[in-house]
């Protein structure tokens, strides 16, 4: 019988080479499901930036996943940047890694959490519905797009 694995969620730095070989796993992925204009990802310095909370998960010290939300303005949290591995999903990481993101942007006092995820990923789609969020219209500075699906999630 397997072990189950240790998993730890921790606030970590996006400029890592860990995280960095992690997140160019994530456009390559990104990349090849939607066209440049279908894909709004942050570079490493915009998740550096001060009003971002970066988040990897990690397997017997090896960085597996990430996430992140940007507090936008104080009205609401954006989640960003959520990636497992493939070989490491079905371990219930990302919800993991949601959940302690929420957690945090409600200790940032923000209300709502919302998102921007593409139609070729029922997966998350799936993880998002089952953490309670309803889908939206468009958001900030986001256009419609018929290869974007938009969520929010009350967080009080």
């Amino acid at each position: 019988m397997s072990r189950q694995p240790s998993v730890t969620v921790q606030v970590d730095d996006p400029g890592s080479p860990a995280v960095r070989k992690l997140l160019g796993q994530l456009d390559g992925y990104l990349s090849a499901l939607y066209p440049p204009e279908s894909n709004h990802l942050l570079s490493v310095e915009a998740l550096r930036q001060p009003n971002v909370v970066f988040l990897t998960a990690r397997v017997d010290d090896q960085v597996v996943g990430c996430g992140a939300f940007v507090n936008q303005d104080g009205d609401y949290a954006e989640i960003k940047r959520m990636f497992v591995l493939p070989e490491f999903r079905g371990l219930k990481i990302g919800r993991h890694l949601l959940e302690q993101l929420e957690a945090l942007a409600r200790a940032s006092r923000l209300k709502v959490a919302r998102l921007e995820l593409g139609v070729s990923q029922p997966e998350a789609m799936q993880l998002y519905q089952r953490a309670g969020y309803q889908r939206r219209g468009p958001f900030g500075s986001y256009a419609e797009d018929p290869l974007s699906i938009f969520m929010e999630k009350a967080l009080s």
